[in-house]
């Protein structure tokens, strides 16, 4: 649909209501906007602040339909959004990112494909839809390796460390079978994100690159500025803006590469939407990747993304609940967000803090401080 300037008094949807969802619901009733949410759980947390939560499925055409009748525009809080209700959606209002971009990311062999030919380098890998694949797979991929599912796979879910190819057999049916990539295992100094935003007349700005620290396939910390070169930080905001203009994308775009200890820089996977890993930006940045992502869907300048204070981000999740709120408000340079979530369980995010410091080093250090209180260390 035509480009447009959506202004505040306006109806944004999101399709999502956990806390990706409730952050930007956040952000755009600030900025003067009503706000409809999608989501099947009748208690998810962005259904609290929204102006209005429809609890439907997504794909239940119905209530697709109401929620296009409110919003002048709408966008996604995560990747596996069915892309046919994307395209019913599209039919009648605006919605961001497209189907397109949508079904790219959805699937790792087509995403790694489409990196490749904008111009980014994934590690070394080959596409397995069958059993007879492996052989061939592993040959020219070698071990170690990782095999990892096309679809569905988030916080390391999907995904297999094999040294062997009796244990790549296991892995592949361990995980049923299905459309898979095996991929080398490259050995990693660190990894990074890129988060872009670019809107529908291509203009486009780029957040601070952050380092990633994760535990148990999940996002642990953010470190921001990111301990790497400033050649492979511009390279990442370079590859990540190369990838959002071949797919003509608006909204927030996030991208993670590899680091490798001879300082190659890896295309991993791309997030259409705001990533865990930009929850630093919230407090910060001039402007947070939810503002962001609600000016890129609105058709407005981009905010200024400039660092204010040296941060470093940390997840909370489920395995410690509920933890002593005094360790966090004591200090007076420690940010809380939490998620609303009424259920804690291991390995859910029920919220993160960020740590802003004079420099990453002293950040870094109080962090990891808060954290070992926090789980009781």
């Amino acid at each position: 649909m035509t480009a447009k300037q959506i202004l505040p008094g306006a109806t944004l949807g999101v399709l999502g209501g956990g806390q990706l969802g409730r952050m930007f619901c956040v952000a755009a009733r600030t900025m003067g906007y009503r706000v409809v949410v999608l989501d099947p759980d009748p208690h998810c947390g962005a259904g609290h602040i929204a102006d209005m939560h429809i609890c439907a499925d997504y794909t239940d055409q119905y209530a697709l339909q109401e929620m296009a009748g409110q919003c002048d525009a709408i966008t996604l809080e995560f990747e596996n959004i069915p892309s046919e209700s994307v395209r019913f959606i599209a039919d009648k209002t605006t919605v961001y990112p497209v189907a397109e971009s949508l079904e790219i990311a959805q699937n790792r062999d087509l995403e790694k494909q489409f990196a490749q030919k904008a111009g980014l380098q994934p590690a070394p890998y080959l596409a397995i839809q069958q059993e007879s694949d492996l052989r061939k797979a592993a040959d020219k991929v070698g071990f170690p390796a990782i095999l990892k599912s096309n679809t569905m796979g988030y916080d390391g879910k999907g995904q297999y460390v094999v040294n062997n190819y009796s244990e790549l057999g296991d892995a592949y049916a361990d995980v049923g079978k299905v459309d898979c990539v095996l991929e080398k295992k490259i050995d990693i100094r660190c990894e990074i994100s890129a988060i872009v935003a670019r809107n529908a007349a291509a203009e486009m700005a780029s957040f601070p690159v952050s380092e990633n620290q994760h535990r148990n396939g999940i996002l642990h910390m953010s470190i921001v500025p990111a301990r790497v070169s400033d050649e492979i930080t511009q390279l990442a905001i370079e590859n990540a803006s190369l990838l959002a203009d071949a797919m003509s994308y608006v909204g927030i775009l996030a991208v993670e590469f590899f680091v490798s200890d001879d300082d190659t820089l890896y295309f991993n996977e791309m997030a259409p939407r705001p990533h865990n890993s930009g929850h630093y930006t919230r407090d910060a940045c001039v402007t947070s990747q939810f503002e962001q992502q609600v000016r890129m869907m609105c058709g407005l300048k981009p905010g200024d993304t400039r660092l204010m204070s040296p941060v470093v981000m940390v997840n909370m999740l489920g395995d410690l609940w509920l933890p002593d709120w005094l360790i966090i408000f004591t200090r007076n340079n420690v940010k809380l967000h939490l998620y609303g979530k009424t259920e804690a369980r291991p390995g859910r995010k029920m919220g993160h803090f960020n740590v802003l410091a004079e420099d990453v080093g002293s950040a870094l250090i109080e962090a990891e401080s808060v954290f070992n209180a926090l789980s009781g260390d």
